[in-house]
């Protein structure tokens, strides 16, 4: 189906042509900045006007700064191969970037602003694209991917539930926020995951694609939605401990169980698939670590918490968007070399964060800034060789 109009497509700035342009180069450049800023701040070299404190700061701007413009530049162009529609373009792009970059301003460097100003223009993003994402899907009755635009709204409260408890001062609400937006990226992660994982392992490695297990898939994708919910009710407080262990464990098993089915073992020689691999592996880690702390282990909910965020959402997310930025821009699925070298900084990045602060916390504020560091290296890396991908035209002359 022609969804575009060549001689209009070519009056476009390219980086305005597709969503995933702008929103990859700036998420992941923007990540870069914030992660060594962070790094600095913590070491006492740096002091930042931020937005409400630097803890907040930091927690909130890697979720609804970082992953969101990755989430948002991904299904704003992702739905175009769904629907056969033309997707956010040119004014409209342009329009929803600057908006995302406005909030990243303010809440860096705005500290003496009025807090509603603040929370309005970053809060106003998710239901922008929600709309120009569920207006697509509608117009061909397109039900299978409409849950996404659901997802997208409970973001925005878990968003609004942030700057709520900052404000009026309710620190466990500022945090339920903050985990209830991890625990729906997480579930994100994992649908999206699922679904492309095995094809692109197939496809990758030339082997027959894994046919999925329904029930086992239910149990996995259900027990998030049931972390997520039980989270976002604020129920683990009043539930027994027993329960989270067991919620979490089923979770870990069976997440553990669905990605070992994907045989990374045949991944090795293919980057862009080990690196996909070993980031869906943080997620059932994660939850295990979770049971753990549960069940009594000696580790900090910040612990399993990063290997939510630092491991499967820093890896996948770096994997991701080398692969759809060549894909998206008509070019060979086969990244520069250099791209391995920050696949494995971005995985070091989540290892120290996760298992050396967990087994040597002695060190703890070194390990922070070797992390920090390494993870702007790998996606500063993904800036610098991906800059021309995202700001030229398709390499196949095609519109896009």
């Amino acid at each position: 189906m022609q969804i575009t109009d060549r001689q209009k497509e070519e009056q476009l700035t390219p980086i305005l042509r597709q969503a995933f342009r702008p929103l990859f180069l700036l998420g992941a450049g923007f990540s870069a900045v914030a992660m060594l800023l962070w790094g600095l701040a913590l070491g006492g070299k740096l002091s930042l006007p931020v937005y409400g404190n630097i803890m907040f700061w930091h927690s909130h701007e890697m979720i609804f700064g970082f992953v969101i413009a990755i989430v948002l530049g991904f299904l704003l162009t992702a739905v175009q191969n769904w629907t056969g529609l033309r997707a956010p373009h040119g004014k409209t792009l342009l329009i929803l970037t600057v908006l995302w970059a406005a909030a990243r301003l303010m809440l860096l460097l705005g500290g003496e602003l009025p807090w509603w100003l603040v929370a309005a223009v970053d809060v106003s993003l998710l239901p922008v694209a929600a709309f120009l994402f569920g207006r697509m899907v509608l117009k061909v009755n397109q039900t299978r991917n409409l849950f996404f635009v659901p997802i997208l709204l409970l973001l925005t409260v878990c968003n609004l539930l942030m700057h709520y408890g900052l404000h009026f001062g309710h620190y466990h609400i500022q945090v339920l926020g903050a985990y209830n937006a991890v625990f729906l990226v997480t579930l994100l992660m994992a649908i999206i995951g699922g679904r492309v994982l095995p094809m692109f392992t197939a496809n990758g490695t030339q082997t027959p694609k894994v046919t999925p297990i329904v029930w086992l898939d239910r149990i996995a994708l259900g027990s998030l939605w049931l972390i997520f919910a039980v989270h976002f009710l604020n129920l683990h407080t009043l539930l027994p401990n027993q329960i989270m262990v067991v919620l979490f464990g089923v979770s870990a098993v069976a997440t553990g169980i669905r990605v070992a089915r994907w045989k990374i073992w045949i991944t090795w020689r293919v980057p862009l698939l080990w690196s996909l691999h070993l980031a869906y592996w943080f997620i059932p880690v994660g939850l295990a670590l979770f049971a753990l702390r549960y069940a009594g282990f000696d580790l900090t909910q910040s612990v399993a918490l990063h290997a939510l965020t630092a491991g499967a959402m820093g890896n996948m997310i770096l994997s991701m968007i080398a692969r759809v930025s060549l894909g998206h821009s008509g070019r060979p699925l086969q990244p520069k070399l250099i791209m391995t070298g920050a696949f494995l900084l971005v995985l070091i990045a989540a290892l120290t964060r996760v298992f050396l602060m967990w087994l040597a916390p002695d060190l703890a504020s070194q390990w922070l800034m070797f992390s920090a560091i390494a993870w702007t290296m790998a996606y500063g890396i993904y800036v610098v060789v991906y800059f021309k991908v995202l700001t030229t035209p398709r390499a196949d002359g095609n519109p896009g």
